[in-house]
């Protein structure tokens, strides 16, 4: 299980996406404040108190984490797990437009100004390691026939 380097590509992505859930993905800044985005929400700074709800965010995040987490002990079934990553890059890029749907919808409710913070490129290094792990569960599908044809 720990012995080949998808597994060491999903345990990453899993820890990636856990962390998002602590970290902030953007400083909001108005006129009057300035509010914290992460996935629970817009926080405000000084009070602390969610300003906007954003529950698809942490629903999409804590998915992609569980589903990394999942396809690490379905290594019997390399098919499937190559099926699952390639639903997790999905709701990976999902994870982006929904974030982007939602800067725009606020950008047009009140006058902010983003400040990106670094926890939002972790989706992208994440379907860097998705794309990895998908290769070498391939590369492992490609083996295993091989060898099935020699027997």
């Amino acid at each position: 299980m720990l012995q080949r380097i998808q597994t060491v590509y999903l345990l990453i992505i899993a820890i990636l996406a856990a962390l998002m859930l602590f970290m902030p993905l953007s400083v909001l800044q108005t006129g009057d404040g300035f509010y914290t985005f992460d996935v629970f929400g817009v926080n405000a700074v000084a009070t602390s108190e969610i300003v906007y709800p954003t529950w698809g965010l942490f629903v999409l995040t804590a998915l992609i984490s569980l589903l990394a987490l999942i396809t690490i002990f379905l290594y019997k079934k390399r098919m499937l797990q190559i099926r699952i990553c390639l639903f997790n890059a999905i709701l990976m890029l999902g994870f982006y437009g929904f974030f982007t749907y939602l800067v725009i919808v606020m950008k047009q409710q009140l006058d902010i100004s983003v400040s990106i913070r670094i926890a939002l490129s972790f989706p992208v290094i994440c379907l860097i390691l998705d794309y990895l792990a998908i290769r070498n569960i391939g590369a492992d599908e490609t083996l295993v026939r091989s060898l099935e044809r020699l027997r």
